[in-house]
Order: C-alpha cells, then sequence, then structure tokens
C-alpha cells in the first residue's frame, strides 16, 4: 500500500509574490491576499513600555488613529497612529538579544510609544461624570466617536420617586444596580471636538464593553434598564437626532393620544400594560393559539395561561441591533437584570425577541434552550456580530463563515454535551448566553483568522476581552504547514501570588503587524506591551527558534 505525502504549501513571501504575478488568484476567495499576512507578522514583543498617563482603548476602524482615555477619566486623547516601521531604527541597535546592553534596553522603552503615536487631539469632555474606559463606538469609519461617561446620585440627593419608577415597568434599584446620571458624547475625532451629548438622569444603563448601547451604522439605541425604554438614535453631520422610544410606547404619537384620554395620570400607576410587553404577549398567545388549533390539542394554550404572569413580570435585559430595522432583546426575570441571582444564564428561563421597529411589531421570541436560534447563530453568526460593517467584504473568524472555527465551536459544544451535569440542553444554553452581541466587540486583524493561523483561544481570542494568560508565550502557527510563525510576550509577574487573578487584554490593529496588550498588576497598576515587527539582522538569531525569546 503506498501512501503519499502531504504537499507542503510555499510559504516563502518572494515565490508567493512571483506566483500571484504569474497566475492571480487561482481560486476565488478574499483570503489568498490575506495569506501574505503569513510572512509579515509581530514577531517581537518589548515589554513594560512607558507611556504617557493614560489608558489606551483601541485603534479607529480605518487604522489611522488610536483614542486614549486620560488618567482621571475625563478626557479623551486621540493619537495619530505613525505606521508599523515606526520604530525599525530603534530596534536596530537590539543585535544579539542574549548580550543586550540595559541601556539599550530602557532607550528602546522609553520611546517606543512616542514613535507609534504621536498626540493629535486632547479633548476635555466632562468634570463631573467619570468616563467608562470599557465603552468606545466608532461611527462612518472613525470619524467621530461615541463615549460614555457616568457618576453616582449622592444618597444626601435622593431622587424624587416618580424620577425612579417613570412607568409601571420600571424596575426596583438594588445594591449591585444603583441609580447613576449618564452621558453619552459624541466626538469629532479628525476635529478633536465634542459634537453632541445626550443626558440620561437617575438611570441605569450598562457601559461597560458598550452592553447598553449598539451602533448599527448610523442608528444608535441605549436601552435604559431600569425605566425599561430602548432610545433610538440617528447619527446625522454629528448630531444625535431623536428618533422614537420603545417602551412604554411604540409609535410617536401614542403619548399624544393617550394625554387627550388620560391628561393627568401618572405612567408608574398605569392599570394597562405596556406597549412592547402588550405586544408581545400578544405573539405568545396566538402562537400558542394557533399551536392548539393545529394539533387539536389546547396544552399550548393552558402553558400560556399557566405561565403568564411570569411572562409579564419579564424586564428587558440586553439588547442589539440586527439592522437600521430590527432589534434582538433578550428577557429575563427582575432578579436576574438585577444581578441578585448569579449563573442566572443557566439557571433562569430567558427569552429572545426579535422586533421591527418600523411596524411595531414582535416577529419572533425563542427561550434560550431554543436549537432553531442557535441554528441560525451557527450558520449566520455574521450577522449578529457585525463586526466590520463600512467595509464591502467582513474579513470576521465566525462559526458562519471559517471551517475552522466551526470545527472548534462544535468541539465546544460536544465538550459542554458530554462534561458531567451537561447536556444538549445545557450546551445550547451557554451557547445563546452569548447574545444579544455587544457592538464593535470583535477584532478583524488577520493574526486571529482560524484559516491563517492556529493558535490556544484559552489565552487569546477575536472578542476583545481580557483573558487570563500563562506563563509561556502564546504561539501562533501557520495554519496549512504548522511551523511556528511567532510568539506573543507578556510580563509572567511571577511575584503575583497563585490566587491572584492574571488578565491581559490585547488590541490588534485592523490591518498591520502591530498589537498592544494592556495588564493590570497587583497593586492596580498597568503594564502596555507593545507587539511589533522586527527584522533583526543578526547572523546569530533565528525568530522561528522555538528557544530564542523574541522579547526584551
Amino acid at each position: 500500500m503506498e501512501f503519499f505525502k502531504k504537499k507542503k504549501h510555499r510559504e516563502n513571501i518572494v515565490l508567493r509574490l512571483i506566483n500571484r504575478e504569474t497566475f492571480g488568484c487561482q481560486r476565488a476567495g478574499t483570503q489568498i491576499h490575506r495569506q501574505f499576512y503569513q510572512n509579515v507578522f509581530p514577531n517581537f514583543t518589548v515589554i513594560n513600555v512607558e507611556k504617557p498617563p493614560c489608558f489606551i482603548r483601541k485603534f479607529t476602524p480605518d487604522g489611522k488613529h488610536a483614542i486614549a482615555f486620560s488618567s482621571d477619566q475625563s478626557s479623551l486623547e486621540v493619537y495619530t497612529y505613525q505606521g508599523p516601521a515606526a520604530v525599525a531604527d530603534l530596534l536596530q541597535k537590539v543585535g544579539n538579544l542574549e548580550n543586550l546592553d540595559k541601556k539599550v534596553q530602557e532607550d528602546i522603552k522609553r520611546n517606543i510609544f512616542g514613535r507609534f503615536f504621536k498626540l493629535k487631539h486632547f479633548i476635555n469632555i466632562t468634570a463631573t461624570e467619570h468616563l467608562n474606559r470599557e465603552c468606545s463606538l466608532f461611527v462612518d469609519e472613525g470619524r467621530y466617536a461615541i463615549i460614555g461617561s457616568a457618576c453616582f446620585i449622592p444618597e444626601e440627593i435622593r431622587p424624587h420617586f416618580y424620577e425612579i419608577y417613570t412607568n409601571n415597568e420600571a424596575i426596583t434599584p438594588t445594591a449591585r444596580t444603583p441609580l447613576e446620571e449618564y452621558t453619552l458624547h459624541l466626538v469629532d475625532i479628525h476635529l478633536g471636538k465634542l459634537c453632541d451629548t445626550r443626558h440620561f438622569k437617575v438611570d441605569k444603563i450598562f457601559l461597560s464593553h458598550n452592553q447598553g448601547l449598539y451602533l448599527y451604522k448610523d442608528t444608535l439605541a441605549v436601552l435604559s434598564v431600569q425605566h425599561q425604554v430602548i432610545h433610538i438614535f440617528q447619527i446625522i453631520d454629528g448630531m444625535f437626532v431623536d428618533v422614537k422610544q420603545i417602551g412604554r410606547f411604540c409609535y410617536e404619537d401614542d403619548l399624544y393620544l393617550y394625554n387627550l384620554v388620560y391628561p393627568s395620570e401618572r405612567a408608574f400607576k398605569d392599570v394597562c400594560i405596556n406597549s412592547l410587553k402588550h405586544r408581545l404577549l400578544t405573539f405568545l398567545y396566538k402562537r400558542a393559539a394557533a399551536i392548539s388549533a393545529r394539533s387539536g390539542n389546547p396544552t399550548e394554550l393552558r402553558k400560556f395561561y399557566h405561565y403568564f404572569d411570569n411572562f409579564k413580570s419579564l424586564k428587558m435585559w440586553k439588547m442589539q441591533l440586527l439592522d437600521e430595522n430590527h432589534i434582538l432583546i433578550k428577557y429575563a426575570s427582575e432578579d436576574v437584570v438585577t444581578l441578585r441571582q448569579a449563573d442566572a444564564n443557566i439557571s433562569e428561563p430567558q427569552f429572545f425577541a426579535v422586533y421591527n421597529i418600523m411596524e411595531s411589531r414582535v416577529l419572533a421570541v425563542y427561550e434560550n434552550s431554543s436549537s432553531e436560534l442557535l441554528s441560525l447563530y451557527e450558520d449566520f453568526g455574521d450577522h449578529f456580530r457585525n463586526a466590520c460593517l463600512h467595509r464591502p467584504i467582513q474579513f470576521t473568524c465566525s462559526p458562519s463563515n471559517n471551517l475552522y472555527a466551526r470545527l472548534h465551536h462544535f468541539r465546544y459544544k460536544h465538550t459542554i454535551t458530554f462534561a458531567k451535569f451537561g447536556g444538549q440542553v445545557e450546551a445550547v444554553k451557554r451557547i445563546l448566553a452569548h447574545l444579544p452581541i455587544s457592538a464593535q466587540s470583535y477584532t478583524v486583524s488577520p493574526y486571529l483568522d482560524y484559516s491563517l493561523f492556529s493558535y490556544d483561544d484559552k489565552w487569546i481570542s477575536v472578542i476583545e476581552r481580557p483573558k487570563q494568560f500563562g506563563e509561556h508565550p502564546i504561539r501562533f502557527n501557520a495554519r496549512q504547514s504548522g511551523y511556528l510563525k511567532f510568539r506573543l510576550y507578556v510580563d509572567n509577574q511571577r511575584h503575583l501570588p497563585s490566587s491572584a487573578r492574571r488578565l491581559v487584554a490585547f488590541t490588534f490593529h485592523p490591518t498591520d503587524p502591530f498589537a498592544v496588550s494592556v495588564q493590570r498588576t497587583n497593586n492596580a497598576e498597568y503594564i502596555v506591551n507593545f507587539h511589533v515587527r522586527y527584522d533583526n539582522q543578526n547572523p546569530d538569531y533565528n525568530s522561528y527558534d522555538a528557544n530564542q525569546y523574541n522579547c526584551m
């Protein structure tokens, strides 16, 4: 029996350029051009660089600028990105890493930030509130940025009762969800000025990781958890334009018609069900009635009546825009929404509703154990992520467009299904717990593309969230050949106790071989590392050597 050797693809950049020039793209697909990232990658790490007193947030979608928050969280700093070769002359001093002079190291760490980033604008945003470092959205391919700020309401200045309970769906504040004052700011990054603001008084909006607000092109949705209202804005020429509020009423003239009948009635004392909740209950009733009529069995309708009070008590927890006209809303009990109950994604029943804004109609309702919704999420994941709407082609790595990402997804589902206390329903609940997905939370960097590189997503992934790091660098291997391409190093912090959580957040440039990682130390300080492209001319240097340390 004869075994054929697997043909190894040529990964030499010169041969790839010759083949592209000679033959062009031999097969359809956008991944052909991205394969050159397997030859140009961030293969060198500078640990603990010196930086100004600021918190680096992320790059704009076009990659030309980076934004950061000032150390007092009152101002926004806009930096111009100088390109991946900005420190080429500095790194030429490195030479042999084993005999590297400490003065050279200090000089590089002191000057590398200023080489990569030039301060363009310092914009004063607020003096009374604190900017949320994990809240930022880019509009119009990075022309504008939406950032949020908040401040606690002092106990001696307690809001009026009817400011807290503005309607009969308002929730009761708890110690875990205290009321705050919120402000959304629209900043022009190119001109360096604050264009517009929107204030939300006596409210609860989850700003961290953009959970409470979602941007789809120029349509912004903001979920007020306290008042159970979704605010819809449109961003036009650097201004927030009020479109509508969805909650107590769904149409613009509903309040006017209501006041004609009940001119002096307090909204909190409404005995009727609010408009959005009424549409949800109507859909559930019609679906139960249709199933009962079709099967000739009234069981479904009886279930609806039996659980009617549970459906009525549901509260909006999270939401996202699927497009300009459809919202995916996640409902849960008030104990879950107010964070009274831990691990609520698994133990408590939750529902997902698809709402049409223009028609003011609920189109579908799914439970958090729905296999139908899971299939939609697996097959059309890009429509939930909306990673790069400003581009005609979305270079995202998701189970719906990437074979290796899909394989990893099914392995994860298989692990939960056959784990102790697991099962099919448990796997569906854990996967659907990721919905709704926060806006602009996925990176489009080619170095996290599963079709180009293989890496351990336990330490790093396409979603921009802090992850735990281990004692060894993160290895990136070429997908086709399996060869080691580069490694990402972080400060191991061996002096930390074993019980301390070691977290690191990676921020990749959208296109260039450059990344920034931020680590939080035990004394609440931050270590910033730069992962750069470095062509070492030392003949003894081999970046592919697994025993060679590519960091300083």
